[in-house]
């Protein structure tokens, strides 16, 4: 299996050091393999294909806090605090779209699932099967898993002190964590506006006419709360070369493939924006994708 052969090849990079911070690498691989399996496992009975989306802001929470009971030292507290503000904010945000449902747990899926079940190369239970096995549920565990990695590259240092560079990602991921927030509120808002059929003003008037949100931050961006998200794992990538004094290491395999993934899922929600609103080519001339121009 996929990611069975990753735990493998990862873990033995790690082989030569201490017993203990071995055991923090297999717990970390055994968290992953086992929540790559259980959204392979619920997805396929529930035939909801966003079980992952579901947890994707609580299993960084995990790793910060096990890397923490392992050996703490106030980067890891500083590193695990930040990621728990991120992702208690990321699954409200989540929740409120009705993304979580317990009994039975099914919850809302990714409209794009929906769209991919119909590609000719992903058509049919098996294909399609094997693509929620291979990307959905174990691929995006794995970037998961790399993103969250600085905590395992910043335990191997318990004794350095905390440095301007950690501070500096603190404030960054402080901001971006707030510009997400700005973001899908203005976005939650917009659809919440878009449902309702009653008279009176709108905030988002301009956005209503032309069918998606042109206001706000998005404005600036037609994605902030996207360029937002990776904006916080790479400044997150800071703590670890504060901790190292490595400028480029390993764990910057994380952000990286962080990034492909969203400009991959990008490219699929813009082109069938592109289908639905007739205005929305001539947004994507106007305003950048993920890095807001200084001048328009």
């Amino acid at each position: 299996m996929f990611i069975v052969s990753f735990a493998v090849i990862f873990g033995s990079l790690f082989s030569g050091y201490d017993i203990q911070f071995q055991n923090l690498v297999s717990i970390w691989l055994t968290i992953m393999v086992s929540v790559g399996v259980i959204c392979f496992i619920v997805s396929e009975i529930t035939r909801n294909y966003s079980q992952v989306d579901k947890l994707w802001s609580l299993v960084p929470i995990a790793y910060s806090w096990v890397t923490v009971a392992a050996g703490a030292s106030p980067r890891l507290i500083l590193m695990s605090s930040l990621v728990t503000i991120w992702g208690l904010r990321l699954s409200y945000n989540f929740s409120r779209k009705g993304g979580y449902n317990i009994i039975p747990w099914r919850g809302e899926e990714d409209y794009r699932w929906k769209v991919m079940k119909e590609y000719p190369k992903l058509k049919g239970r098996l294909r399609f099967g094997l693509f929620n096995l291979l990307f959905i549920s174990l691929y995006q565990n794995i970037i998961i898993f790399l993103f969250s990695s600085p905590l395992l590259l910043t335990s191997m240092y318990p004794d350095r002190s905390l440095t301007i560079i950690d501070y500096l990602a603190a404030i960054l991921m402080l901001v971006f964590i707030t510009t997400e927030g700005l973001a899908d509120n203005q976005l939650f808002k917009f659809h919440q506006e878009k449902k309702r059929t009653g008279k009176g003003k709108k905030v988002f008037e301009e956005s209503l006419k032309r069918g998606f949100m042109t206001e706000g931050l998005w404005r600036y961006a037609r994605h902030p709360n996207f360029a937002s998200e990776q904006a916080i794992w790479i400044s997150f990538y800071f703590f670890g070369v504060a901790a190292s004094g490595q400028w480029i290491n390993l764990t910057l395999v994380g952000p990286l493939f962080l990034v492909l993934l969203f400009i991959g899922s990008t490219q699929l929600t813009e082109s069938l924006s592109s289908k639905k609103y007739p205005d929305y080519a001539a947004y994507q001339k106007e305003v950048p994708k993920f890095i807001p121009a200084i001048r328009r």
